[in-house]
């Protein structure tokens, strides 16, 4: 298993989109290629011809960081794919035997560390909850449980937002900006995938989602990546309605793939007074999760309903 498909596919991706004109070179006749040819890339790059064959080939084991800067400005990529370039070259340049005997991650969730546990609790106020890079919410507290209430009543989801994006209707409703959203997502994929090509259940994941979800297969299609560790996004919860809400992504400290997420809103805005309805909402709704069997909450704060009949009398 390597990466070079990969690799020659991100390349000639980017390479489709610049045109001639965009980096100052002369066009000749009828072009039959989209975008750039291999040798003018080539000649921007200050490469051969022959050697930048070999790297669209998925061949980048062994290329310097000069090379690949030199690659990346001809390209014109941005940080983001610079950085996604790098990360597939040093993937390329892992020893195959070696990556082999790499740990592969379980099906089964790594654990979240008790101390981040208590991080994420210690936010009664905002939504906060912990993901790895497959984006499956391994720990959030009540507050983020309630945002997030339709991926948790959906199986299909299996509390995993990139699959709560693709296979719930009910995330079309909840992401007021879900072309974005859904982009983001597979952009967010693509970066892990490329730092991750030997990750099972990443491939899993990513196979899963292109064989069930139309949109999701034409989106990885375009070799599209993307980080989104900070912004505002925009939801429509079904009990509080249109909340707009910061967010924030920290990667946590280690190899454990684990970041934690908070959204937070400015004070004196509708979203935090929303947050504040949201939050007593989910103690409402918790509290008749543990209601007792047969409980009737229509004689709640009835000090008659609470007496018991005196029965009969003898």
């Amino acid at each position: 298993m390597d990466n070079r498909e990969e690799i020659r596919a991100f390349l000639k991706s980017r390479r489709d989109k610049i045109t001639p004109e965009q980096v100052g070179l002369p066009t000749y006749g009828n072009r039959r290629v989209t975008g750039l040819r291999r040798s003018e890339v080539a000649v921007l790059a200050g490469v051969s011809v022959e050697y930048y064959t070999r790297l669209e080939r998925g061949n980048l084991g062994g290329v310097s960081d000069s090379v690949l800067e030199a690659l990346s400005q001809a390209l014109r990529l941005d940080d983001i794919e610079r950085t996604h370039l790098h990360d597939l070259a040093r993937a390329a340049q892992a020893a195959p035997g070696r990556a082999r005997r790499r740990p592969v991650p379980s099906a089964a969730p790594a654990a979240v560390r008790p101390a981040v546990r208590r991080i994420v609790e210690g936010m009664p106020g905002l939504p906060a909850f912990v993901q790895n890079n497959r984006f499956d919410v391994l720990f959030a507290n009540p507050l983020a449980r309630a945002l997030y209430s339709e991926m948790y009543a959906d199986p299909a989801a299996g509390a995993n937002t990139t699959r709560f994006v693709f296979y719930s209707p009910a995330a079309r409703r909840f992401y007021t900006d879900w072309e974005r959203v859904a982009r983001g997502a597979v952009g967010a994929l693509r970066i892990e995938a490329g730092k991750n090509p030997y990750d099972r259940e990443l491939s899993n994941l990513i196979g899963e989602l292109s064989t069930r979800s139309d949109t999701f297969r034409v989106l990885w299609g375009a070799h599209d990546v993307h980080v989104f560790r900070e912004g505002t996004k925009r939801f429509r919860h079904p009990v509080v309605g249109d909340l707009a809400l910061d967010h924030q992504a920290m990667i946590l400290p280690g190899e454990s793939g684990q970041s934690v997420v908070v959204y937070s809103a400015p004070a004196g805005t509708a979203a935090e007074d929303g947050l504040k309805l949201l939050a007593s909402w989910s103690v409402t709704a918790d509290d008749a999760r543990h209601a007792p069997a047969g409980a009737d909450s229509s004689d709640a704060g009835d000090p008659e309903a609470e007496e018991p009949s005196p029965g009969p009398r003898v």
